[in-house]
């Protein structure tokens, strides 16, 4: 089989990952967690995550309903490191919602006119209108950290977009939006293992990109661009909430519990939306110190 990029995953594994990570990934388990830090050792058991799910997933089609009967706004951007499960987090939010209320936006490299718009002017173009719910597969968040981790913006434009931002999501709050900023958390190992599956995979092979593949060695200028922009943008009108995903079952849960937690709607079921799990759903102090 043809690997993607001549292997270059494969590569990286054998010959440029540090050797706690390649060690971590040779000797895991089919269902151990790698990352020291993170509160399980094994992901939760199928049965359990399924009768969880089934009954977040009636409360989401309950929560889809109230917004369209109200006239309410969702908005929710999901951002996070590569392989994070961002993708399969979204699917798991819109499994059963109807597709003409419910939306995902996954913008791709702006067009050589959008790059000379305001640069939060695309972006804006999806927001949702009355009675509908917008998911955003990464956001405006790309300048803060993958535009600045490859220098594809100059300082003075991440600068710029600093200063603006938080007047510009002060708006999204003072017009009634409800509004949620999700970032998903990976640690090394299993970002690196589910990049080798991805590239072994003929169906999961379409994931990978050349920015994926770049951005293996450069883990350290991710987390520094993290913490910073996790310290300027936790802002009081717009926090961030915080998803430790290596375990993607257990995040799906926690992601889609928080969302219900924010909205109000007709026959809201408290119990069965559950208690979000604070060992693994947070604040920005919830990531670990890479």
């Amino acid at each position: 089989m043809t690997l993607p990029f001549d292997g270059a995953i494969s590569r990286y594994f054998r010959e440029g990952a540090p050797k706690e990570v390649r060690k971590a990934i040779e000797k895991a388990g089919k269902d151990e967690i790698m990352t020291a830090s993170y509160p399980y050792r094994e992901e939760i058991r199928g049965k359990d995550y399924d009768r969880q799910m089934e009954a977040l997933q009636i409360e989401l089609a309950k929560m889809q309903a109230g917004i369209k009967a109200t006239g309410k706004r969702l908005l929710v951007i999901f951002e996070g490191r590569d392989a994070a499960g961002k993708g399969g987090t979204i699917k798991a939010v819109t499994e059963n919602m109807n597709p003409r209320q419910a939306y995902v936006v996954a913008l791709p490299k702006p067009s050589e006119r959008e790059s000379h718009q305001w640069y939060f002017q695309r972006y804006v173009d999806w927001f949702p209108a009355m009675g509908e719910i917008a998911l955003y597969d990464r956001s405006w968040y790309n300048r803060a950290m993958i535009e600045h981790v490859f220098g594809f913006c100059k300082p003075e434009e991440r600068e710029k977009f600093f200063r603006q931002l938080p007047e510009f999501e002060q708006m999204i709050a003072d017009e009634g939006i409800v509004f949620l900023k999700i970032w998903l958390e990976v640690g090394r190992a299993e970002q690196l293992k589910r990049f080798l599956d991805r590239e072994g995979d003929l169906l999961k092979q379409w994931k990978l990109s050349q920015i994926d593949v770049d951005g293996l060695a450069k883990w350290d200028d991710y987390c520094k661009a993290i913490d910073e922009t996790m310290q300027k943008t936790n802002f009081r009108h717009a926090p961030w909430t915080v998803i430790l995903s290596d375990d993607k079952k257990r995040a799906r849960i926690a992601a889609i519990q928080t969302i219900l937690s924010a909205v109000d709607y007709a026959g809201k079921d408290k119990a069965a939306i559950g208690k979000v799990d604070d060992k693994i759903c947070g604040g920005p102090k919830l990531r670990p110190k890479d």
